[in-house]
């Protein structure tokens, strides 16, 4: 693994032996902290918003699993 810091990015360098799946989550997790870096959010507005989202998610495909 080789890791380098040039003109305001970080490159890491794997072998293509790591688990792609495994390596997908910690880009997944990593994209999240770089979009959530700047908000001003708190958790209980998070909550809601995912609250909201799966109320509104769960009204539109209900109908595909209850029936």
């Amino acid at each position: 693994m080789l890791i380098e810091r040039t003109n305001n990015k970080i490159v890491i360098t794997l072998s293509e032996s790591v688990d792609s799946f495994g390596l997908q989550r910690l880009i997944d997790y990593v994209k999240y902290l770089e979009v959530t870096s700047e908000s001003n959010a708190t958790q209980s507005e998070v909550d809601e918003l995912a609250d909201e989202v799966n109320e509104s998610w769960w009204v539109n495909n209900r109908n595909r699993f209850i029936q």
